[in-house]
């Protein structure tokens, strides 16, 4: 858990970044995506400074846009390869990352993406019922309880741009933890 989390840098990188115009759930992948800060990843259907997520729309199209970037831990799909065959991009992550243990990062933590963009994490991906649309059952895969019945979500997290870049598969990640105490990733 976060206790883990003793260093002020860890280090990973960028596995593949992808991105889709339009509201879909898979994205697909590109050579390389551009942070814009306060914004997003350009070109996407969910850049902007206010929320872009449909049903957060609907309820308030004035929100703060604190789901900007959705970033994956590749080493999902490696837990579920048993039972789903998941390729980058495919549940709608901007970014898939390698070495990394998104889950476990507190909120406000700051990831520096390759020579210039900066993310800071806002919060854990919320998985709907989509998720069963592209794989029936996948939706319980990546939900799950923990010891005292706390609901676990283990399909990404949330960041907005804090500094703009481009980034590519590749590019290396150092991770940088907010002041303590930490406080816990919930969903956004």
């Amino acid at each position: 858990m976060m206790n883990a989390l003793n260093e002020s840098t860890i280090y990973g990188k960028v596995l593949a970044v992808s991105l889709s115009g339009k509201h879909t759930f898979s994205k697909k992948n590109h050579s390389s995506i551009k942070l814009v800060k306060g914004f997003g990843v350009e070109g996407d259907a969910h850049y902007g400074l206010t929320v872009k997520h449909r049903s957060r729309v609907a309820q308030n199209p004035n929100q703060p846009n604190l789901r900007q970037l959705h970033l994956i831990h590749s080493e999902l799909f490696e837990e579920l390869k048993n039972r789903y065959i998941i390729e980058p991009g495919q549940m709608g992550e901007n970014i898939t990352t390698l070495g990394i243990n998104l889950l476990d990062l507190p909120t406000s933590t700051l990831l520096y993406i390759g020579n210039t963009a900066i993310v800071k994490v806002t919060g854990l991906r919320n998985p709907c019922a989509q998720i069963d649309n592209f794989k029936p059952g996948l939706l319980k895969s990546v939900l799950d309880r923990d010891i005292e019945g706390n609901l676990i979500r283990k399909a990404g997290i949330m960041g907005i741009v804090f500094e703009s870049g481009e980034i590519k598969p590749g590019d290396s990640i150092s991770v940088k933890l907010p002041p303590m105490p930490f406080k816990k990733l919930e969903r956004v």
